[in-house]
């Protein structure tokens, strides 16, 4: 069994995890290069300054992925690399950089999706206010617009934002994440707005300056809830969960950010739960933000229990398996949750994230052993195959990613990549999943029914 032909089978990566080069060539501060800087927020002290380097090592990079078969590389832009300041003056160097690393990579066969906004948000705009200040939508507006006249001419999908569910919520209302702030909820509410109506001024700039017949969509994080049961009721229940609005943790709802995309309005129980926390809506604001995309990106990694909102589907129970971040391991969630997006939003599907975190290290013989990976892409893998069949149009799968790289507060400790990072010497050494993806490509899906772990 394959998947649809023209599927596109790739990798992700974000600039500050992996780009490093954090104050070369005129770039900019962001939030994560200030605020990493200071004591007690990251593991062992960590920041991205250096990263895995890919700034200066961007064509052997490629150059990997190209033996590697990838075929599809979704890649974010540094707001601060391109525009130092978050308005104004164009970094000309770092733009450069971007373009050079489209080209490397269509030399190399391989498509770029490109994403505007991946959390490093530029430390001059912070300051005077952030997504908090309305005025961020047209900074964003500014910004994007200088990306589409560089790139458009050869980049055809483009993602506007990266999980605001976890910048807002884990950056401003939980303090998790830089900036590291925790806001009333009426604040978290507004900024959410911001992002939304950003969102909106970007896709209206990709439509109107795009040289190439440009594919939008963003990436966001669902919580997707899983039925105990395929009893019409389990269902509903879960369905129900996905879509419904937590007024204590209104960042990570599904439905309060898609349904003004999708729908042109928040989802009536917001109203209900969140009462005069709601954000303020100006006349017009709606219009754009649900100025129309093409799909749906989502980053799928887990999924919860309908029934049991402390607990996991397949494992609310001691001893349940777990990544090395610890999150449970639910492959049903790459069925369910594209299944319930598409049925309440009608777009077709790309899968922008998914991966795990694992133990990796060098074996004895100079290789990456990683058959829990392997296990890992196979069972989700196949419930996306299962959702296709049920007649979900996923059109993308980009694994997390492509090689191990700064973790955000967890710093260098979590290792996603398919490729394993010597961060002391910045050797790469393809992991054998990285291999065993290889072959998912070239068979189209079929090497995730093989009995092999290798």
């Amino acid at each position: 069994m394959q998947f649809p032909k023209q599927f596109l089978w790739g990798t992700a990566s974000a600039a500050y995890q992996v780009e490093g080069a954090y104050l070369e060539d005129g770039r900019g501060l962001s939030i994560w290069d200030a605020y990493t800087q200071a004591p007690g927020h990251v593991a062992h002290g960590e920041n991205g300054n250096v990263a895995c380097d890919h700034y200066h090592r961007f064509r052997e990079d490629v150059k990997m992925m190209h033996d590697m078969g990838i075929h599809n590389y979704r890649l974010s832009i540094s707001w601060s690399r391109v525009i130092p300041d978050g308005t104004g003056k164009i970094n000309k160097k770092g733009l450069q950089f971007y373009s050079d690393l489209v080209d490397e990579l269509l030399a190399n066969g391989i498509e770029p999706l490109v994403t505007l906004f991946h959390w490093d948000y530029p430390l001059a705009l912070h300051h005077k206010g952030g997504w908090l200040n309305r005025e961020s939508t047209d900074w964003f507006a500014e910004y994007a617009k200088v990306v589409v006249e560089a790139l458009s001419d050869r980049v055809q999908y483009w993602m506007t934002i990266n999980e605001p569910q976890v910048f807002i919520g884990n950056g401003y209302d939980n303090g998790r994440f830089a900036p590291f702030l925790k806001l009333p909820r009426n604040e978290v509410a507004q900024m959410c707005h911001h992002v939304l109506l950003a969102h909106g001024k970007a896709v209206e700039v990709i439509r109107k300056y795009a040289k190439k017949t440009p594919s939008i969509g963003f990436a966001f994080v669902t919580p997707a809830y899983s039925p105990r049961s395929n009893s019409a009721e389990d269902i509903e229940t879960a369905r129900s969960r996905t879509f419904s609005v937590n007024p204590e943790d209104i960042a990570f709802s599904a439905a309060w950010w898609a349904d003004p995309i999708f729908f042109g309005k928040y989802p009536e129980d917001a109203y209900e739960k969140l009462g005069c926390d709601m954000p303020t809506v100006l006349p017009g604001d709606m219009e754009i933000i649900s100025t129309p995309v093409d799909f749906y990106g989502v980053n799928i990694y887990e999924s919860k229990a309908a029934y049991n909102p402390d607990g996991y589907s397949e494992n609310a129970y001691l001893g349940c398996p777990r990544t090395q971040i610890e999150w449970p391991i639910t492959p049903e969630a790459l069925y369910w949750g594209p299944k319930f997006l598409y049925e309440r939003y009608g777009k077709p599907i790309i899968i922008t994230e998914n991966g795990m975190a694992a133990h990796d290290w060098v074996h004895l013989d100079g290789k990456v052993h990683d058959p829990n990976r392997i296990d890992y892409m196979k069972r989700y893998l196949r419930e996306l195959l299962h959702a296709i069949q049920d007649g979900v149009p996923v059109i993308g799968y980009m694994y997390w990613s492509i090689m191990d790289n700064f973790e955000w507060a967890d710093g260098y400790d979590k290792r996603f990549g398919l490729v394993y990072v010597n961060y002391q010497t910045q050797e790469r050494t393809v992991k054998d999943s990285g291999y065993f993806y290889q072959k998912v490509i070239e068979t189209n899906g079929e090497a995730i029914f093989s009995d092999i772990l290798d």
